[in-house]
């Protein structure tokens, strides 16, 4: 895969006959956030998902899906217009008290999040090799601070698209031998549905598909080939670009997540097996489809928490950095303790964690219920014609953009209701 795309950004970068074809050297950006929401936490998610209600909540990965779409395109065109990504936004136009607030919120998600990745990772590694899961957290945490520590972004770009690959491929070759229904599938797409005590795993699913460290990390990632110049065309066609880049990536997320509650369903629901760790998936593939089956779903879930932790640990160090008004870069102290505050402290608190699935459900389930904050703020510095000038959001993004704040903060009153009935 990183053959095939450095071919295609070495033939566009010495013709320009091929316009169409262009969008392929802009390819990056949306991917490396798309990783984020194809992580461990919405492998449990989904899994949990598809094996106790079937079929029927499909439509809230179409729903947080397009959500997605929606928000990342807007806190992209922030990083681009401003040349700030959204922590950096926040120091620099939130009263203090306020904005640290917020960041620290933003801290804990982003530390909630690689919780979720480092699992995932150890999980995998006790699949394939028998390794316990502290020690392969342990491992994977280090293999992981090595690769953002050591690797420009360009060349964590590239990892990240392949891991992308393979764990599309992997869930290719899964359905291709999983007895799908895809009929009932393709209405449960379109057609919202809240079964009894499905509110924490809907919950879950959105917190694992809209994530607030994503739309940090988007932010500043989106300016890694200094989209930011003065000049308004090179404004306006990166702006078109970055939108085509953000819709092909999150439409890749939308496959795979959506492959991940249709294997369940058409394996563990028809088959009545409540599935409470991925241990225990991976165990009853192998009968239900073959022993290829559970192989492969350990790799690809092995690949998840390795990139996805990559992700959240560079997202802790936007977070973190831009609290004090710098860019992420992985050079400088206040990056670098972000991405140690990130990855560090999950993987502390995972040494306490006894029951691993049920620590992924709710590391997703905390994502959630932090997400209205980053939205409504995210909204707040777009609307801000002093950051954004003609690029502002118009009156209907905001109503858009409100609206789904709305939506998300309706689920979190649902939850809370649920707990405490």
């Amino acid at each position: 895969m990183k053959n095939i795309i450095q071919l295609l950004r070495s033939s566009l970068n010495k013709s320009k006959h091929r316009p169409s074809l262009e969008f392929f050297k802009y390819i990056g950006p949306g991917l490396l956030v798309t990783v984020g929401f194809i992580d461990p936490g919405n492998w449990a998610s989904n899994i949990a998902a598809g094996s106790e209600f079937g079929y029927t909540l499909l439509w809230i990965v179409t729903l947080s899906t397009i959500m997605l779409i929606i928000l990342q395109h807007n806190v992209a065109h922030l990083g681009i217009v401003s040349g700030k990504c959204l922590s950096e936004a926040v120091t620099d136009r939130i009263p203090k008290r306020i904005g640290r607030s917020i960041l620290g919120t933003a801290m804990l998600a982003s530390v909630a999040t690689s919780l979720a990745e480092i699992l995932g990772a150890a999980i995998a590694l006790q699949m394939l090799f028998g390794l316990p899961i502290k020690i392969g957290a342990v491992l994977s945490t280090i293999l992981i601070m090595v690769m953002i520590f050591t690797n420009s972004y360009r060349k964590i770009e590239r990892w990240i698209i392949g891991f992308v690959s393979i764990i599309g491929f992997s869930f290719l070759y899964e359905l291709s031998i999983a007895p799908i229904d895809w009929a009932t599938a393709a209405t449960s797409w379109i057609t919202p549905t809240m079964p009894d005590g499905s509110i924490i795993i809907i919950m879950s699913v959105l917190g694992a598909v809209v994530m607030p460290h994503n739309l940090f990390l988007h932010s500043e990632i989106i300016q890694s080939r200094q989209w930011h110049l003065e000049d308004e065309s090179v404004i306006k066609r990166q702006l078109k670009f970055e939108f085509a880049d953000t819709i092909f990536s999150m439409c890749i997320g939308w496959a795979i997540n959506s492959a991940m509650i249709l294997l369940a369903a058409s394996t563990f629901f028809v088959n009545k097996v409540e599935v409470t760790e991925l241990q225990q998936a991976q165990s009853m593939l192998t009968p239900l489809l073959g022993k290829s089956a559970g192989l492969i779903f350990a790799i690809a879930l092995l690949f998840a928490g390795i990139a996805s932790s990559v992700t959240s640990g560079m997202a802790g160090g936007t977070i973190f950095a831009g609290a004090f008004a710098e860019p992420y870069d992985i050079k400088d102290s206040h990056s670098k303790w972000g991405v140690c505050i990130s990855l560090l402290v999950a993987l502390l608190v995972i040494m306490f964690i006894t029951n691993p699935f049920q620590g992924l459900i709710y590391s997703q389930m905390f994502l959630s219920i932090q997400l209205p904050i980053t939205i409504f703020t995210q909204i707040y510095l777009t609307s801000d014609k002093r950051i954004m000038h003609k690029y502002a959001n118009s009156f209907f993004l905001n109503a858009l953009l409100i609206g789904i704040g709305l939506v998300v903060t309706y689920l979190n009153v649902r939850l809370l209701i649920g707990f405490l009935v």
